[in-house]
């Protein structure tokens, strides 16, 4: 993503400015050029100065017991909603989780829903 960025950033900034510059450019078509230039510079700001995304890690261990009644959520290891996120998940020696009453559910490991 980052290389396309930079490339899209260089052509935008060189493409349409020199052939308008190339040709006599009245008014418009030079603040037009100077415009797009501009963006051109920032979009390549942006993706040269961009931080890679960060990885987090998540672990339970050793974790107590839960309990959900009444539609609760018991959970005593990792929650991912749709596995989201970088990095690693791990649950170990995690404590025991009970659900009782409709809708209620229990999770002792790694709960990616």
């Amino acid at each position: 993503m980052k290389y396309t960025v930079i490339l899209a950033a260089v052509v935008g900034i060189v493409s349409t400015p020199l052939v308008w510059l190339l040709d006599g450019p009245d008014t418009g078509q030079m603040v037009g050029a100077v415009v797009q230039a501009a963006t051109g510079v920032a979009a390549l700001v942006w993706a040269v100065m961009r931080q890679p995304q960060t990885v987090s890690e998540q672990s339970a261990v050793d974790t107590g017991d839960a309990r959900a009644v009444g539609g609760g959520d018991a959970n005593t290891g990792n929650r991912r909603p749709g596995a989201t996120g970088g990095g690693s998940t791990r649950a170990e020696r995690t404590g025991n989780a009970t659900a009782n009453g409709p809708g209620s559910k229990a999770n002792t490991g790694i709960d990616n829903s």
